[in-house]
């Protein structure tokens, strides 16, 4: 075959390999079985709530099995279409299996995205904090940054947006924000954010035009309804007020309206400054403490289902994801993945979607990336 072929066969190939093994192929079969069983025997409808979570697996799983063995039947059938129109030298239907061969490979693309966004909470939206470093005036900028790419990522998939909190830099930028992207799957979407990032920039605050190094975390998590239950003891909790602060510390309220609490027996805070009503921004800091509880345990799970997966470590501070140039060279290199692009503006844009790809399909693989740092 033409290597153009080749090089689409190879995607669809590797898009099957990884969904085959997102699904433990053989678990998945044997699940399917069960619940057919289960499906079929009258009993079930006794309890309709737990018959209608056996139907949706059911469905689930069966939609996930035959669309990757679809996947499998038509890369062969298209591949020997094209060799034998190579054999026979009818260039005409070559270049149509060609064709089909590129569209079967963005629909793997497609499909394959589509199976790792099938989390427990990857339909949800999301929250997503981010916390300048230390270096002043440098990283505040650099988190503002950040949270602009996050707001222009939101717009290019066609999610909304809405600012929980912000706590401006004494000079520019933010010293930390809480954006909240709805839409559905964002969680999914944004949930390999979490990390630390770093900028490597000619700086636009020193006078002798030094080359610094920038630093913010982000942190990413689900945003949860009211069916799933989290046990919050009051006695774990310390809940401050204070008032809203806005660009340039100008006060936007004169009461302390705004609300932090800290849940002292994992350290997390969360904080809202959104509403007028000091209530309002209690009920919704209590919404992303619940939701960040939440993540944790999903985190957790994750840890314990992967325990020999070096790439399933804890996101902490000291956790690099990946690292934005702009001078001397421009390059975002994503450090978990090798994932690079040339053009850290149109990335500092919103255009993510590659990185973002690319590290879900790694919490799949497990395979790390071995990359030299980004100075």
């Amino acid at each position: 075959m033409r290597a153009e072929a080749e090089a689409h066969a190879r995607t669809v190939e590797q898009a099957v390999g990884l969904l085959r093994r997102f699904l433990d192929w053989d678990r998945a079969q044997r699940r399917l079985e069960e619940l057919n069983a289960r499906a079929e025997d009258p009993a079930l409808w006794n309890d309709p709530r737990a018959a209608q979570a056996v139907m949706r697996e059911r469905r689930k799983l069966e939609e996930a099995l035959t669309a990757t063995r679809t996947l499998e039947d038509e890369l062969r059938n298209t591949v020997e279409l094209i060799e034998l129109a190579e054999a026979e030298g009818d260039s005409e239907l070559e270049a149509e299996g060609v064709e089909a061969l590129a569209r079967l490979a963005a629909r793997a693309e497609q499909e394959k995205v589509e199976a790792l966004l099938s989390g427990e909470a990857d339909a949800n939206n999301a929250f997503i904090e981010i916390n300048a470093g230390a270096g002043g005036t440098e990283s505040q900028d650099w988190a503002e940054m950040l949270f602009r790419m996050y707001q222009r990522w939101a717009e290019r998939r066609g999610f909304r947006t809405e600012l929980i909190d912000s706590h401006p830099g004494e000079q520019a930028g933010i010293k930390s924000a809480t954006l909240l992207v709805k839409g559905e799957g964002a969680y999914g979407w944004a949930k390999t954010e979490s990390g630390v990032h770093r900028l490597v920039r000619i700086s636009p605050f020193d006078a002798n035009a030094r080359r610094h190094t920038s630093f913010a975390s982000v942190w990413v998590y689900p945003e949860i309804d009211d069916s799933i239950e989290i046990e919050i003891n009051e006695k774990d909790l310390r809940i401050d007020t204070y008032r809203s602060s806005g660009a340039g510390g100008q006060h936007v309220n004169t009461t302390d309206s705004a609300v932090r609490i800290t849940h002292l027996p994992t350290g997390i805070v969360v904080a809202s400054q959104s509403e007028r009503s000091q209530h309002k921004n209690r009920a919704t800091a209590f919404k992303m403490l619940r939701a960040r509880l939440y993540e944790a345990e999903l985190q957790r799970r994750e840890a314990e289902a992967n325990a020999q997966n070096a790439a399933k470590t804890d996101i902490g501070w000291g956790h690099q994801i990946r690292s934005y140039v702009l001078q001397p060279y421009q390059l975002v290199k994503d450090l978990r993945t090798g994932v690079t692009s040339t053009s850290p503006h149109e990335v500092l844009d919103g255009a993510l979607d590659p990185f973002i790809a690319a590290a879900l399909a790694q919490r799949v693989t497990g395979e790390r990336v071995e990359v030299e740092d980004v100075d």
